[in-house]
């Protein structure tokens, strides 16, 4: 008994609202902050899915409603509330968690919205999120009375944090949004320096996420001296903390633009300046040349390629959204031309900055693709790039190519500017060229076919080579490109030869390994198979079935049949014509006569009774010649 004592004195302390009496009730333990962790990353917030985190709770608190047998009702709903008495469990516990983290996801689901939510749905969101404060509260309360002191201020810190997020929503009450923010932040910070290693990560993780929040709310307050590039750049960090923070930002980030946008009245290209009247369309000009100096400021070099690729999807949806606004324009215009002619060279324009834009995401596309080239699987299990892969990129290029140089050189009155343009577009349409010529001959040597990948190398070097030399000659030249075509050239030479060789290899061993393909030919398929058949084996007491440990189906006969010698009829050749000696008919064969009396003989003939036969004879018979000879009737 004394040491099952020990061990509920463990688990329960004496509640301080009793008057000195011996009665004890339970305290429990309950990890919030790994919880929430847990179930957020499991079930939908690691890619942003608000609505799969919201069916996961849906569905948690109905096992925990039914093994809790704290249901409402069967016919008629009857809500029961969880009081300090009904708390008998952790469980209940548990069930005003999820119900604050239900209400919770489903707000930031609504915010989330393509469109961002219009008026109705604001004031939706704000109900679901004044609902997750009530059972934050709720929850921070229970766990006051019925928890140890490490889960009651991780609850008290959840409901500050529940709070903050709802007064910064709102945008009112930035100093008490800030206090709540510091409040959970100096509780995650105090429990970090306690416990075991993960907990103390996961902490420190959340103390890192709040961060920005603080300083957002000192920055409205006016206490932060923060500039709008400082506000991005705490935006790009991760977490379902973070998300309504994003939203804050974009927004922020909205409104700076509009107040930008009326200083951008031109948009300037090779050479041309055309009107930009609607401030739809500054706005999405002005955000996507925000992006291109992201994309080609001094810190580009270190931005990876994820990141690089999600700027540039931001950047040709911030320019669509122009043209799309331009578009609406050209419809309302009606008739007339001078502001239709302005508007379809602003259009022009736009769309031609969108096509090099396109042209640099393929590019990088390429590059990565080269990367994965010649690498071998790891452990991340990583797919290999094929050639075709890169051939089909390629000829997106060519096609991007093909599109821009149309579109400048639809105009009539063409400035310096937009020739050089269209010569520069001829030179990456034959560099795009080569490298695509390159990588169809390594896909036609992968497939074995030798004498086409040659035939590819030594095309690609062709094409390599002259588009180096009109780059060269060029008085602004690139380096970059320059080098990769000296490298393409070089590769090309090299597999050339290696083609080449291989093909003669492969030619002289040519008559030998089909030598040993024939000296494997075999009329009788039993010679070569070990495999018995049910017909061959009729007079042997076996299963038919055949061995339970092979997988193969028992098989009755083997077809189509196997060949068979067979005897064959003699072939009779004819060898004793060439051997018979005919006789000689020359003396009876009838010799030509001419003139008068010829015709006085022939009638002469025909009375007597005689006739004259023609006798054709052929080569075989033996006979010099054709003659004829007369015999009686």
């Amino acid at each position: 008994m004394g040491k099952k004592e020990n061990e509920m004195s463990a688990m329960e302390i004496d509640d301080p609202k009793l008057d000195g009496s011996d009665q004890i009730l339970p305290r429990f333990s309950m990890n919030v902050l790994q919880l929430m962790k847990t179930s957020q990353a499991q079930h939908g917030l690691r890619r942003g899915d608000y609505a799969r985190y919201r069916r996961y709770c849906s569905a948690r608190l109905r096992r925990l409603y039914k093994s809790l047998k704290f249901t409402h009702g069967r016919g008629k709903y009857t809500r029961r509330a969880i009081l300090e008495s009904t708390v008998t469990n952790v469980r209940f516990l548990h069930v005003v968690f999820y119900m604050a983290e239900r209400a919770w996801s489903h707000a930031m689901e609504k915010r989330q919205l393509p469109d961002g939510p219009n008026a109705r749905q604001r004031i939706y969101l704000i109900g679901r999120l004044r609902k997750a404060v009530k059972w934050a509260t709720l929850f921070s309360s229970l766990c006051s009375v019925k928890t140890d002191s490490r889960t009651s201020l991780e609850a008290e810190a959840y409901a500050s944090y529940m709070k903050g997020t709802m007064l910064f929503e709102q945008d009112q009450n930035w100093e008490t949004a800030l206090a709540c923010f510091k409040n959970a932040r100096a509780v995650y910070e105090e429990l970090g320096k306690y416990g075991d290693l993960e907990n103390q990560v996961l902490c420190r993780e959340r103390v890192e996420e709040l961060e920005p929040s603080v300083q957002y709310c000192l920055h409205k307050i006016g206490k932060a001296n923060l500039q709008t590039s400082d506000l991005l750049q705490i935006g790009e960090m991760e977490g379902p903390a973070l998300d309504l923070f994003k939203a804050k930002i974009e927004a922020a980030m909205e409104e700076a633009r509009s107040q930008q946008a009326a200083s951008l009245t031109e948009f300037n290209w090779l050479g041309y300046r055309f009107p930009v009247s609607n401030p739809k369309s500054r706005v999405s000009i002005l955000k996507a040349q925000e992006l291109e100096k992201d994309l080609q400021g001094p810190t580009a070099e270190s931005l990876p390629a994820e990141k690089k690729l999600t700027i540039f999807d931001k950047l040709f949806t911030a320019y669509n959204d122009a043209r799309n606004t331009i578009r609406s324009d050209l419809v309302s215009a009606g008739n007339a031309e001078s502001v239709k002619d302005e508007l379809n060279g602003l259009d022009k324009a736009v769309g031609a900055v969108l096509g090099q834009r396109t042209i640099e995401r393929n590019q990088l596309l390429v590059k990565i693709a080269k990367s994965k080239l010649n690498r071998k699987r790891d452990d991340k299990n990583e797919k290999v790039t094929k050639p075709e892969e890169l051939v089909r990129l390629y000829d997106l290029l060519l096609q991007n190519v093909a599109d821009l140089s149309d579109l400048v050189s639809s105009g009539r009155d063409r400035k310096p500017e937009e020739i050089a343009f269209e010569e520069e577009c001829e030179r990456k349409n034959l560099a795009f060229r080569a490298e695509r010529c390159f990588y169809l001959g390594k896909s036609y040597s992968l497939a074995g076919k030798r004498v086409e990948a040659y035939a590819l190398f030594c095309r690609a070097r062709s094409l390599a080579e002259d588009a180096l030399n009109k780059f060269q000659n060029i008085g602004n030249k690139d380096e970059g490109t320059i080098q990769e075509l000296k490298t393409l050239s070089r590769e090309c030479r090299a597999s050339s030869c290696i083609e080449h060789a291989t093909g003669i290899m492969e030619e002289e061993k040519a008559p030998e390994n089909l030598s040993k393909k024939i000296s494997a030919i075999s009329l009788n398929e039993t010679a070569t198979k070990a495999e018995k058949y049910l017909l061959d084996k009729l007079d042997v007491y076996e299963s038919a079935v055949g061995d339970a440990n092979t997988k193969m189906a028992p098989k009755i006969e083997r077809f189509p049949p196997a060949f068979q010698s067979i005897p064959r009829n003699p072939i009779v050749l004819d060898l004793a014509y060439n051997c018979i000696e005919f006789p000689v008919l020359e003396e009876r064969m009838k010799k030509g006569r001419g003139g008068f009396m010829s015709r006085f003989f022939r009638s002469e003939k025909k009375n007597t009774g005689i006739s004259s036969v023609r006798v054709e004879e052929d080569d075989d018979g033996g006979r010099g010649g054709g003659g004829s000879f007369c015999i009686p009737r």
